[in-house]
């Protein structure tokens, strides 16, 4: 059966519609207003295997703090209500990968304890059209709603574009083995403790 997830997000700073598919195929369909936000979330989808939709309308006139950190939130609040009771899955994962003269790692823990540890080394104002200090909001976001731990980090790197792509494909492909589910422990909690 396919874990599957629909959250609308509504205030008064921004309008979200999202839905994901963890067992899908990398098919997505992103607007956010930020178009290298929406590249990172189109490249997370595909490298995830995960099949996604968020549509956001946002503040943008204020600036893109509302629209990157609530995208975060959202994509967070998708993943929680997908993987349900948790049961079966890996829990952690992790990745390492070379953009070019780019390294990035990302491990995740899917324990329900949410953490954030974030160093992506930009060291410029915006990465295409996107407020680079924004992407530690966005990932917070997500830490906070998904109940992960999560610490991505680029290792070295020239281009602040390869940086950030890097660290959205290891967290793709990271968050695809914690989601994926181990057949031998399918009615089992990944948890000592009998709780996450």
């Amino acid at each position: 059966m396919k874990r599957t997830a629909v959250i609308e997000r509504i205030t008064k700073e921004t309008q979200i519609r999202a839905s994901l598919t963890i067992e899908g195929k990398g098919r997505y369909e992103i607007s956010t207003g930020v178009r290298f936000l929406d590249h990172m979330l189109e490249l997370f989808s595909k490298h995830g295997g995960f099949d996604m939709s968020l549509i956001a309308r946002g503040d943008l006139d204020v600036d893109q703090h509302h629209t990157v950190e609530d995208a975060g939130i959202v994509l967070g609040q998708l993943f929680s209500k997908a993987l349900g009771d948790r049961k079966g899955i890996n829990r952690a994962g992790y990745f390492v990968l070379p953009m070019d003269e780019t390294l990035a790692v990302a491990a995740v823990d899917l324990g329900g304890r949410p953490y954030l540890v974030y160093e992506d080394r930009v060291k410029t104002r915006l990465v295409g059209d996107l407020q680079s200090e924004l992407l530690e909001d966005f990932f917070h976001g997500f830490t906070t709603h998904a109940g992960a731990n999560l610490h991505a980090k680029i290792m070295h790197g020239r281009s602040n574009h390869h940086k950030v792509e890097a660290i959205f494909k290891c967290f793709a492909r990271a968050m695809k083995f914690a989601c994926s589910k181990d057949a031998r422990l399918k009615d089992e909690l990944p948890s000592t403790k009998g709780l996450l």
